[in-house]
């Protein structure tokens, strides 16, 4: 099979094309991108289709860069091409950010591709990625961070800012496009930082792709067809998954979700995998924070148990916690953001009262006690009204306080009760404490009541706090 045929087959298998696409493609002036602008623009027609060039100069390489640039501008001029080049100072940005060069180079290219993208309304960017990027990419994947996503390769197809990007030469080597564009008696630049060991993926090109090859010298046409494979059986799992996330998972807001961790365990273990990388899609942009092994296994381990408590920090500042058999995702406020809640009174004279965690409480005479008061969660602490020095109030912790339980000579500091109670760091500041009136602490709300308050009435008591 031809070059052309080739190349021309996968698109169609792939659904790459459309009639009237305005493409926008990315050119650097390598043997990739060059073979790749020529194929579009010798097949404009045939494809009815718009084409474009962009090409960044990322001014590494000082003469040679510039001399890239001129040479994908002759080419354009030569050929009725639109070309939208740019100078981008990355040994700068390098300098400031103190970063990887590849990473910045690739951000900052892509940012450019955005720009250019809305500014000529073309909806689809096309890059020269081809099948030896593809076995490249898997071995990378497979030694540094394996999961299921991550070994799937490059996709022929992508969505990029609201638009398309398309790899049309992901079914041909490096070598068919290097014959494909001799034939046709271009030339082409050859950067040399591509002959230097420096980087991860030239290290794989120049030393174990040789050794594969020697093996099996179609090993990247294996590897093509294995990824194809995966990508098919991961879309049907997928869309398996996605029907399930939104059976299982509650999202409160942006930044929070939460799920019983019960019927998560009752779902297959694939489908457990791709529910937290559904999850991780909503909460991070970046792929490589997305296809974390790591974090993955981490978010899968505290879901093996619904007992006790446990949490996680993750990226950017999110926070996963397990919690009375729920696992809950969210944004973790840092403790000097949070506000403690204004002190409030609680009498008998105002009914009921909800507090900063949504339960509610009331304080009524015993005598009063009805069953229009109660529900069916409601929660009775009787008590000696003269013994606590009426009324209560609501307040959140400050330095120093302690509580008196029952079975207990001193005091207990509740710094150490809510780290026994296992009460979530991020929520102990703010957490609702029940006080008398000369501020001695009674009771922490929903986690421990002190020695002034029996789940029974006892002889002396006149007095009953609701908490619902």
């Amino acid at each position: 099979m031809s070059f052309e045929l080739k190349v021309k087959t996968f698109i169609e298998e792939e659904q790459l094309l459309q009639q009237g696409d305005h493409l926008l493609i990315a050119v650097s002036g390598g043997v990739d991108s060059m073979a790749l602008l020529h194929y579009f623009v010798q097949t404009q027609e045939q494809w009815n289709i718009q084409v474009e060039a962009v090409h960044v100069d990322h001014m590494l390489r000082g003469q040679a860069s510039a001399e890239d640039r001129a040479f994908v501008q002759k080419y354009c001029d030569d050929n009725g091409v639109s070309l939208h080049a740019t100078e981008i100072p990355v040994p700068t940005i390098m300098a400031q950010e103190n970063g990887n060069t590849q990473l910045i180079c690739r951000r900052e290219r892509y940012r450019y591709f955005k720009e250019i993208l809305g500014k000529i309304n073309a909806n689809k960017l096309v890059t020269a990625h081809h099948a030896d990027d593809q076995l490249e990419s898997v071995l990378m994947a497979l030694t540094k961070n394996a999961t299921m996503n991550s070994m799937q390769g490059i996709r022929p197809q992508r969505l990029f800012e609201g638009k398309s990007l398309i790899r049309p030469f992901l079914t041909v080597t490096k070598s068919e496009i290097r014959e494909y564009l001799l034939r046709k008696g271009l030339d082409y630049r050859e950067d040399a930082s591509n002959s230097k060991d420096t980087y991860v993926r030239n290290r794989f090109r120049h030393h174990v792709v040789p050794l594969l090859e020697a093996e099996n010298p179609r090993v990247t046409e294996q590897i093509t067809h294995f990824t194809k494979h995966l990508q098919v059986d991961d879309a049907f799992l997928m869309s398996l998954a996605q029907d399930v996330f939104s059976q299982t998972v509650i999202r409160s807001n942006e930044n929070t979700y939460s799920l019983e961790i019960e019927a998560f365990q009752l779902i297959p273990l694939a489908l457990q995998r791709r529910l937290i990388l559904i999850l991780l899609n909503y909460l991070y942009k970046d792929s490589n924070t997305i296809q974390s092994f790591a974090l993955l296994t981490s978010i899968l381990k505290l879901c093996d148990t619904t007992a006790g408590y446990a949490e996680i920090h993750l990226p950017e500042d999110f926070l996963a916690v397990r919690r009375y058999g729920k696992l809950t995702i969210q944004k973790n406020k840092p403790l000097e953001d949070q506000t403690s809640p204004e002190k409030q009174i609680i009498s008998i004279a105002n009914g009921w009262t909800t507090l900063i965690n949504g339960e509610r409480l009331c304080v009524v005479n015993l005598h009063d006690l009805s069953s229009e008061l109660l529900t069916d969660t409601a929660q009775l602490f009787y008590f000696n009204a003269s013994k606590l020095h009426l009324p209560l109030y609501i307040r959140a912790r400050k330095d120093g306080d302690k509580m008196l339980l029952k079975g207990m000579d001193q005091p207990k500091r509740l710094s150490r009760l809510f780290i026994d109670e296992k009460i979530p760091l991020n929520e102990r500041n703010s957490w609702p404490l029940l006080i008398s009136q000369t501020d001695e602490v009674v009771a922490v709300i929903g986690v421990r009541m002190g020695i002034f308050f029996s789940t029974t009435p006892q002889p002396n008591d006149d007095t009953v706090l609701i908490v619902d």
